[in-house]
């Protein structure tokens, strides 16, 4: 084997749901593709960052790539604004955003204004603002989401969330997380900031129309994930692999982005439900001619388990493995299927369950798993490993590990 193609299937991982006859979304949904890549594969359980650690999206990503999050993560805001085309200096601080709603006490009602299809169209007056001598670049992102970037002088990403991350609760300030003059005027400017925001938010004209249609306002702007600029030794340099990226989110563009990886953009990839698979596929197979090794990143699994919609997950599953089969039967490429985390449709939220993966392609010693589930998965023979361990393995069965010893 001299090709991979890397499947995430962000927040694929789920507990067992009562409805479901006591079922994960994935064990309930009919998924014969994916079956056939198991039992003909290995498999195992996959703790994306470590036992225990439930994990955002962005270190369980650099982390199943092979880079320790110790030494390498500062921050999501950096990968936010490097996935949208935001351009980023020396200096300059990230953050991620969601436009949300907010009561007129500051209670924050919803922290996705109830998934607003674009924040675009209220961000615009809000970019280029500056203040203190310091710019405001924001972008926006998929639905809810955007990115923010303060450039200027004695900047630090050393601050506090300014959300709460979650709803029935005050609105907070962003605060200095150490004892600097930088932390502190970044923070005081990032508040000031905040608060213009929220007045131009209030009295843009389309959150009068959505009052009028009974839909919530976008009226608050959460900013959270502070991240600045830092070189990584790129996926070229460690793996000597020519490397792109599928997706349809800006998170997972920004961190291929920033590992050097290059980013095809597909038609029909939108990081939501209505996100075109099989054209991820298709591109997928199709860059096997110029890459070595191909990501592809697929949302809709996690924003299922975020809502709790467990007949949506287990819907958009079947949606991913009648996809699977167009890369189900490659001569000479490794297939490796997994999650960057659980997204548990009880909590609505990430949960440190470790997550099923599985490894196909020539060669591979098969185990006796018999379908791709959280359960089944458990008795594979890749036993439960860690983020860290999976490219060492993948390397392993390409023929590719370094020789330790003599």
């Amino acid at each position: 084997m001299t090709k991979v193609i890397f499947v995430v299937c962000d927040g694929l991982g789920d507990r067992p749901i009562k409805q479901l006859k006591n079922l994960t979304p994935l064990e309930a949904a009919k998924t014969p593709n994916l079956d056939k890549l198991a039992k003909s594969g290995i498999t195992g359980l996959l703790h994306t960052v470590y036992h225990g650690i439930r994990p955002g999206s962005d270190v369980s990503h650099l982390s199943l790539f092979g880079y320790d999050t110790k030494l390498y993560y500062k921050g999501r805001g950096m990968y936010e604004a490097l996935g949208l085309g935001m351009k980023l200096n020396k200096g300059d601080v990230a953050f991620r955003c969601n436009l949300g709603t907010i009561k007129s006490d500051g209670i924050i009602l919803d922290r996705r204004a109830g998934r607003i299809e674009s924040a675009e169209p209220f961000l615009k007056e809000l970019d280029g603002t500056q203040i203190n001598g310091v710019r405001f670049s924001i972008k926006a992102g998929v639905m809810h989401r955007s990115a923010l970037v303060m450039s200027g002088y004695n900047l630090s990403y050393k601050v506090s969330d300014a959300d709460p991350h979650e709803t029935n609760v005050k609105i907070k300030k962003a605060m200095p997380l150490d004892n600097s003059k930088e932390a502190q005027f970044t923070a005081d400017t990032l508040n000031r900031f905040i608060d213009l925001a929220q007045q131009k938010l209030k009295a843009n004209p389309l959150n009068k129309e959505r009052t009028k249609k009974k839909l919530l306002e976008a009226n608050y702007l959460l900013v959270r994930g502070a991240g600045y600029v830092e070189d990584v030794p790129s996926f070229f340099d460690k793996y000597k692999m020519s490397s792109c990226c599928i997706a349809g989110a800006g998170l997972y563009k920004g961190i291929a982005k920033a590992l050097g990886m290059d980013v095809l953009e597909v038609k029909g990839a939108t990081g939501t439900f209505t996100t075109d698979i099989e054209a991820k596929m298709k591109a997928a197979k199709e860059a096997l001619k110029r890459y070595d090794f191909i990501f592809v990143h697929i949302k809709g699994t996690d924003t299922a388990g975020e809502d709790g919609n467990f007949l949506e997950k287990k819907k958009f599953i079947e949606k991913i493995d009648k996809a699977i089969k167009l890369i189900s039967d490659l001569d000479d490429t490794l297939v490796v299927v997994t999650a960057d985390h659980s997204t548990p449709c009880e909590l609505k939220a990430h949960s440190a369950d470790p997550v099923p993966i599985l490894m196909n392609g020539p060669g591979v010693r098969v185990d006796s798993t018999k379908r791709f589930g959280e359960r089944e998965c458990a008795n594979g023979a890749l036993s439960h490993i860690v983020g860290l361990d999976v490219m060492p393995e993948i390397m392993n069965l390409l023929g590719k590990a370094q020789l330790y010893g003599d």
